[in-house]
């Protein structure tokens, strides 16, 4: 494998392929980091002992998006018409033809969310929470989340998680369509891998195929979708009311948004 990254691990288990985050405890993601999630997915595109990939993370969290409170962190100034350039790499990840299975044992917060919709489907806990916070720190959902959200859960559940920022624990992510299997927390990566495995018995081409049937356009949806995402937050990175949504979310208060 090419990736050798040691924020992104990779193994088999047979045609199994596990990529793992490793950045606990909360696994917040940087442009190199999604970079090399990236890079590790088109290698097992090119893999053929690769027949399915199981997405997981170590520490409490699977992924808790970008860590504003890290100066480093913070959006750069960027001209209104540039991609955010970890939804350039995000676009490589939902290219892969591979079946994915995300274990997602602790929260999956805004980018983090939209890393686990990369993956067809979702094995979780009641442990685990599940937010698009994005409005809630002042700024328009990214990551390819107003495709892949409103593709899961609907166009009315989705606004109602995007315009809250509302956090909602495993069982309804269940319920909801969000995420498919609720198990035991310590079970989540053993049952992530156990339908991995049940995917990897099927003919790969013909899984990959019924696949690409499944989700045609989608990839060109989310580029599309990215291009509006990044304008939006390019506009809105400037504005007083981001500035407030980090704030509060540093002091664990609620907003006090201006418009402005």
């Amino acid at each position: 494998m090419s990736n050798d990254s040691p924020d992104v691990q990779v193994s088999f288990d047979g045609n199994v392929a596990t990529v793992e985050i490793c950045r606990p405890p909360h696994n917040f993601f940087t442009i190199p980091l999604i970079q090399h999630l990236a890079d590790a997915f088109e290698d097992l595109e090119a893999d053929r002992r690769c027949h399915s990939i199981v997405l997981a993370a170590q520490g409490s969290a699977f992924c808790a998006g970008a860590d504003f409170s890290n100066r480093d962190a913070t959006p750069p100034h960027r001209s209104p018409r540039a991609v955010n350039p970890i939804y350039g790499e995000a676009l490589r990840m939902f290219a892969c033809s591979k079946p994915v299975v995300a274990a997602v044992q602790g929260p999956a917060v805004g980018g983090g969310l939209g890393l686990a919709l990369v993956a067809d489907f979702r094995v979780t806990c009641a442990e685990a929470k599940f937010s698009a916070n994005f409005n809630r720190l002042g700024f328009h959902p990214g990551f390819g989340l107003s495709v892949t959200l409103p593709r899961l859960v609907g166009v009315q559940r989705a606004a109602m998680l995007f315009y809250t920022g509302r956090r909602i624990a495993g069982e309804e992510a269940v319920a909801i369509g969000l995420a498919d299997l609720l198990v035991a927390q310590d079970q989540v990566r053993i049952e992530a891998a156990k339908l991995a495995r049940e995917i990897a018995i099927s003919a790969p081409l013909a899984v990959q195929s019924t696949r690409a049937t499944l989700r045609r356009g989608l990839v060109e949806q989310i580029r599309l979708a990215v291009a509006r995402e990044s304008a939006e937050q390019n506009a809105q990175f400037k504005t007083a009311d981001f500035r407030e949504g980090v704030a509060a979310m540093a002091a664990r208060r609620e907003p006090r948004f201006t418009g402005e």
